[in-house]
This record gives structure tokens, C-alpha cells and sequence, in this order.
């Protein structure tokens, strides 16, 4: 679903988030990445988190997407990583094959969560750590309208987990009227990295707004 956006996919990002990704991105890649590292980049886009793991001190990064039209936008900013065309649902990899995992905005765009968690953390060697960074599920969703609004709006549907492309939320114009977001509840969200096995040790609610709009959180096989 990401194919036909991923020519713009970077410029709507940086507006959406009012530069704030690049922040995330930083903080993200710092709480993942030991110098020397074998990191996994799940659902990596278009290579801009692989990057900053790359530049945090990685020994070797693997970026992973199911569109080859953003990967193909990931080669061309750093081919000197390894980019791979794969599904999160079923990574084409060893178990314990990696030091780091690292994803974001993910958890919108897969139909269950809680299997993209296991596989993320079978890949892990144990003891590894996972970092992830999404979209905040009280504030920002289907039912959470909060484009250009200092305090989000809300609305009727906070447990509805549904895959959706309308709904009060979802601003016309914006990212999730073109590819759509499945909504994850907070409880469920953090249940699913739970489930999996691995052990939060620490979630934030990076600034940047009143209200956060996005959470990070670093669990551990």
C-alpha cells in the first residue's frame, strides 16, 4: 500500500511530523545500537532509521520492507547497506541473528502486531534489545483528529482495531487517507511486545508537543 506514495513518502513525513522524525529517528537509533552491532531495520521505508543506526555505530545494518518502490528510494540514499525485500510476519532470518532491532510506525500498518513483535524477537540473540517508536495510541488514530491541533480531537472508536482509510481521525489529506492505519488500543500495544517474550525496561513519551504524539519504548529478549 505504500508503492504508490513512496516517490513523496519522505516530504509528507517531514510536514506531518513538523521535523520531529528526525528527532525520533536520533533517539531511536542511540537507544538500540552498541558500536560494532548486526542491527535489524524492520519495515524500514525509505532507509532513513537505517541510516541513523548506520551513523550511530552499527558494524552492519539490514533494512527490510515489503515495497520495493521505497527500497528502491533506501539503495539509493546509502548502498552500502544491505536492503531486503521481506515480509515481517515471516523475516527471512536465522533465530538470535542480530544484536539490535529497531522499527517505527509500524504497528499502523500490519494486521496483527502482536506476530510482528514474535518475529522481531526471535530474530534477537538473547538479551538484545528492541527499540520502538510509533504513532501514540491514546492521541493519534482513527479516532484522534490532531492534525494542526495543539490538543487532539476525540472521538467515538478508541477500541476499534479495524483497518481504516476514513474515519473522524483521518485528515483528508494526509498520509493515512492514501495508505489507511489499523488502530491499536494502549493495553493492546504494549501487551503485544509482552507476549513475545521480551521484557520492557523503559517508554517514553518523547516531547515535541502538549500532547505526545508518538511513544517509544526499549524492551529486551
Amino acid at each position: 500500500m505504500f508503492d504508490r506514495i513512496a516517490p513523496v513518502y519522505d516530504s509528507m513525513n517531514r510536514v506531518m511530523t513538523m521535523g520531529l522524525d528526525v528527532r525520533w529517528r536520533r533517539l531511536a537509533a542511540a537507544s538500540a545500537v552498541r558500536p560494532g552491532d548486526r542491527v535489524l531495520d524492520g519495515a524500514c521505508g525509505t532507509g532513513d532509521l537505517a541510516v541513523a543506526d548506520m551513523r550511530a555505530g552499527a558494524g552492519h545494518v539490514v533494512g527490510l520492507d515489503f515495497s520495493e518502490p521505497m527500497l528502491e528510494r533506501a539503495r539509493r540514499k546509502a548502498p552500502e547497506l544491505e536492503w531486503i525485500r521481506g515480509d515481517l510476519l515471516e523475516l527471512p532470518f536465522g533465530d538470535a541473528s542480530f544484536d539490535a532491532a529497531v522499527s517505527m510506525f509500524t504497528h499502523t500498518d500490519v494486521d496483527d502486531f502482536s506476530a510482528v513483535a514474535r518475529e522481531l524477537a526471535r530474530v534477537l540473540r538473547p538479551g538484545a534489545p528492541l527499540v520502538y517508536l510509533g504513532v501514540h495510541p491514546c492521541f493519534v488514530g482513527p479516532h484522534a483528529f490532531v492534525h494542526g491541533l495543539d490538543v487532539p480531537e476525540l472521538h467515538p472508536g478508541y477500541r476499534d482495531t479495524s483497518y481504516r482509510q476514513e474515519a473522524p481521525g483521518i485528515w483528508d489529506e494526509g498520509l493515512r487517507a492514501k495508505v489507511g492505519a489499523t488502530h491499536l488500543p494502549l493495553g493492546l500495544f504494549l501487551q503485544a511486545f509482552l507476549d513475545a517474550g521480551l521484557r520492557l525496561e523503559r517508554v517514553e513519551e518523547p516531547e515535541g508537543r502538549e500532547y505526545p504524539h508518538v511513544v517509544a519504548l526499549r524492551a529486551r529478549r
